[in-house]
């Protein structure tokens, strides 16, 4: 491979990085065909480690994706042996909130002091403005089903859906399900959640996207004040994230600093 060519590759992943997709530079470190280089942009792949591997490293290039690190790994070819390095830029963690309500100006100052790009949107003009959520990285007056479609939403996105109105929440929960957003919850009492199911049963959705619907929102805390809620979700948020169930840390095994997933 040319410098020009690995400059190009280095090109790509810098590119990706400015506009928030995951990007993983992968190059053969030791072994047969030391120096090669493959770029894996989202689901664009840009160069080759060789053909009877190239699939097996963009598997795994989208694993560490959703590992967020990278890591070199040892993998054997007909040819023996090769070290692989996997140097991932993951996207960073977004989090996206339906609904300007209460609720969502404390979510999210809170999930940008814990380095989450934050994207607010409502169609309601007087709720979603810039005066009220001075911390968001982008606020959007839309309807979900319009909004949905701008974003980038990979395995680091989290949803939290918070209007409390099925004219709102329903479309953005059946939108934000045909997406691989990690995190999908929905604010609401129990009654609520279950009568919101059971409507988008009736739309057609199946059982098995319903199941990844968080409702009600959050983890068991007692909340009741906007901020308390706002920790509740992050909690829950941060729990999933990291792989943890979200339980006392009294009644855990382990190490009590889990790896960022």
């Amino acid at each position: 491979m040319t410098g020009g060519e690995t400059a190009d590759l280095y090109d790509q992943v810098r590119a990706a990085a400015e506009v928030y997709e995951p990007a993983a530079l992968v190059t053969v470190v030791a072994g047969n065909g030391i120096g090669r280089k493959m770029a894996i942009v989202g689901d664009q792949i840009h160069g080759s480690i060789g053909e009877d591997i190239d699939p097996q490293v963009i598997d795994h290039a989208h694993e560490l994706f959703d590992l967020q690190r990278s890591e070199t790994v040892t993998t054997s070819l007909a040819t023996g042996e090769v070290d692989l390095f996997y140097d991932v830029y993951p996207a960073p963690p977004t989090l996206i909130i339906f609904g300007a309500v209460h609720v969502a100006q404390a979510l999210t100052r809170l999930a940008k002091m814990l380095g989450f790009r934050v994207l607010v949107n409502d169609a309601r003009a007087m709720l979603a403005t810039e005066d009220r959520f001075p911390d968001a990285d982008e606020v959007l007056v839309a309807w979900p089903d319009q909004a949905l479609p701008t974003y980038t939403i990979n395995r680091n996105t989290y949803i939290a859906i918070l209007t409390h109105d099925p004219k709102f929440d329903e479309p953005a929960l059946i939108g934000s399900l045909e997406t691989r957003a990690r995190y999908i919850g929905a604010v609401g009492s129990r009654k609520t959640n279950r009568e919101r199911k059971d409507r988008l049963r009736a739309a057609g959705v199946s059982d098995e996207s319903i199941s990844r619907i968080r409702g009600p929102v959050g983890l068991d805390i007692g909340a009741n004040t906007p901020e308390e809620m706002a920790v509740s979700i992050m909690a829950e948020i941060i729990a999933v994230r990291k792989g943890r169930g979200g339980g006392p840390l009294s009644e855990t095994t382990g190490s009590i600093r889990g790896e960022t997933v």
